[in-house]
């Protein structure tokens, strides 16, 4: 409960007020654009955003400046934008998570009505990892000493409320165990947390996909809908027979009042920037999935997760609004 309220209280700390409806300046951009990321610096996706915002840097003649924000089950970056002038020169990352918080902590915005969106990036794709050295070798060992040890069986993710953290609650519940979750600020916080031997597993992206290739980590299982190319031998949980899809796109958006002249500048060079060898070679090296969406698509994409996250935060009984 007081985790509840904590992170209700940060939220609700980045929103107090309201952003004034300004139009951006001709000649957008003339200054430098700060680019608010909820991941902690380090982890995968913090090196993607800084590979893409140092393509769109030369391509808008600006320089980008990335801000990490994490914690609150990284809607932080999310927040700001109501009460972030929009003029364009101060964007966010939009996590899945995004869209699931307005059902668990009381927000005064609404993520379908308070927010432009800009671009689909990518996705990082769900995996569960134990030590190489663990005797769990095979998900059905990670729940058989679940239901053996109940609540002893930590696991670690990258925040409260993040899609690893409800994808393993929605994991317990369909086994009928129960798990020790223990949040991080971040991937990177999280993964040497594993290393160090401070947690039993950890549930992330692809953070750990080195480590398993260099033999410190097990990978037990993915969570998309097919199995991980880079990871073929690593079995779906839908294949296991859970019914549990995760794969967790993001993008970026600017507040709702943004100039949609400038909000198609900025789709315009992040795109472009997407398709550059250099970027999508840093995707390809955290087995990052590219997930392009237009500013409308994006925008669709937002309501239809708003409905699917809803009714996955009520099946796995978290829902407290």
């Amino acid at each position: 409960m007081q985790r509840r309220h904590f992170l209700g209280t940060m939220i609700a700390a980045a929103g107090a007020g309201a952003a004034p409806a300004t139009r951006a300046q001709p000649g957008f951009p003339s200054r430098p654009i700060r680019m608010l990321v909820g991941f902690a610096p380090g982890g995968a996706t913090d090196v993607a955003f800084r590979v893409l915002a140092q393509n769109a840097a030369a391509i808008l003649k600006q320089p980008v400046v990335v801000e990490n924000k994490p914690g609150a089950g990284m809607v932080i970056p999310a927040q700001m934008m109501q009460t972030t002038t929009p003029d364009g020169y101060t964007i966010a990352q939009i996590a899945v998570s995004v869209f699931r918080s307005p059902y668990l902590v009381k927000t005064a915005w609404d993520p379908l009505k308070d927010l432009k969106y800009i671009i689909g990036l990518a996705a990082y794709p769900f995996g569960l990892v134990v030590p190489a050295s663990s005797p769990i070798r095979t998900v059905a060992d990670y729940i058989a000493y679940a239901k053996a040890n109940p609540g002893t069986m930590t696991y670690g993710t990258p925040g409260t409320l993040s899609s690893p953290h409800l994808t393993m609650e929605d994991l317990a519940f369909q086994a009928g165990v129960k798990f020790n979750h223990v949040p991080y600020k971040g991937g990177a916080e999280a993964l040497a947390a594993l290393l160090g031997g401070h947690i039993m597993s950890l549930a992330d992206g692809p953070s750990w996909a080195q480590y398993v290739e260099s033999g410190q980590l097990r990978l037990l299982a993915t969570g998309g809908e097919a199995r991980s190319a880079r990871f073929s031998a690593a079995p779906t949980l839908k294949e296991l027979g859970y019914d549990i899809v995760q794969n967790a796109p993001f993008g970026l958006a600017a507040p709702r009042d943004t100039d949609p002249g400038v909000v198609r500048i900025l789709h315009d060079a992040f795109k472009q920037s997407m398709e550059m060898d250099n970027y999508r070679a840093a995707l390809k090296q955290y087995d990052l999935e590219p997930a392009y969406l237009s500013s409308e698509q994006f925008t669709r994409f937002a309501a239809d997760t708003m409905q699917k996250e809803k009714l996955l935060i009520d099946r796995i009984g978290l829902r407290r609004l």
